[in-house]
């Protein structure tokens, strides 16, 4: 069985080693200790605190498979971005010049640096180990963020986004990027990544252009990347699209990947969850071929579990999630406690 809890600090050497495996590009895990150890220390504080409202806190997931206690994933959600760290991103808009003298009409593509996302909700640091990318699993490490994030709404923002990697090649090296970087930045595109993993983003406001890039004069191949994901990415947008998420002309400023949003309460995942009593009993009479497959957690926080089985079936008549032993006792929960559930 995979459950999904909050991160500890027994887990520092598996999220290195996820750091390690993330690659170019995963700029929220940085290969870097004192960086790895300052997050989860903040996610236990995050776990720990008693709030009503976001904050600058993050909440900091690992994937354990139950037999082995092995950490095949993770993922994150931060609560309030760009409230310590100024968040930055280029936002799509249209410029027309036009001469009725001289009967031009031209419409013209740039690109505006803005913090528009400030205060909102980021779902974010999803990472699946290669051998375990089969079944479910990984559509249940997305989507698992939006059962906590349901059970616990007071804690999150209302608008809720998340940043798609971008195009770039095997060394890490972004067409969109290189443009920049020729013009304004002489840096290369791993190192500028880099620098925005370890939270050093006082360069971008010095060496940033200042006004509205014109995206006619970036090179073809930088234009032809803007808003669209690294090709192992496609899977995540996929589901998140599914979820009701929505690019609305927000790319990153370095690889120009989209950003994506969605109100927390339109989110599928948050609108079909439902919250009932467990009953913990014999399914012997559920036919697993047909049945469906269940995520479910309980109502923790610090404690928090969240698994998916179809070991569990819910009882319309009665209002009832009936769970097996294991399944109970993974989530840590005992009969007639509450549980939240959507179907897989």
């Amino acid at each position: 069985m995979q459950v999904l809890r909050p991160i500890t600090a027994n887990d520092f050497a598996a999220l290195k080693q996820i750091a390690v495996e993330s690659g170019h590009g995963f700029t929220s895990l940085p290969v870097d200790d004192n960086l790895l150890q300052e997050k989860i220390e903040r996610a236990e504080r995050s776990f720990a605190k008693d709030i009503n409202k976001p904050q600058d806190e993050t909440y900091l997931f690992v994937l354990e498979d139950s037999k082995t206690g092995d950490v095949i994933g993770t993922t994150a959600i931060e609560a309030a971005v760009g409230m310590s760290v100024p968040l930055y991103h280029y936002h799509q808009g249209k410029t027309v010049h036009h001469s009725p003298t001289l009967n031009v009409y031209n419409t013209v593509d740039i690109l505006s640096m803005c913090n528009d996302y400030t205060g909102c909700s980021e779902i974010c640091t999803l990472f699946l180990r290669e051998q375990n990318r089969k079944g479910l699993t990984g559509r249940f490490l997305s989507r698992s963020r939006f059962l906590f994030m349901a059970q616990h709404s007071e804690r999150f923002a209302d608008t809720i986004i998340a940043e798609m990697r971008g195009v770039s090649d095997e060394d890490g090296h972004s067409p969109f990027w290189q443009w920049l970087q020729e013009h304004f930045f002489s840096i290369e595109f791993p190192q500028a990544d880099h620098l925005v993993g370890l939270g050093d983003k006082v360069f971008i406001s010095e060496l940033m252009p200042k006004y509205p890039i014109y995206a006619n004069l970036l090179s073809k191949k930088a234009q032809a990347v803007i808003g669209k994901v690294h090709e192992k990415t496609k899977p995540a947008l996929k589901l998140l699209e599914k979820e009701g998420f929505e690019h609305r002309g927000y790319v990153d400023l370095f690889d120009a990947g989209p950003t994506v949003e969605a109100k927390l309460g339109n989110i599928r995942s948050v609108r079909e969850s439902q919250v009932c009593p467990i009953s913990i009993g014999e399914l012997a009479h559920i036919n697993e071929q047909s049945s469906d497959t269940l995520a479910i957690c309980n109502q923790g926080v610090n404690d928090f579990r969240a698994t998916f089985t179809k070991h569990a079936h819910y009882n319309h008549a009665k209002h009832t999630l009936i769970v097996s032993q294991e399944v109970a006792d993974a989530l840590k929960l005992k009969q007639g406690d509450a549980a939240r559930f959507f179907r897989l």
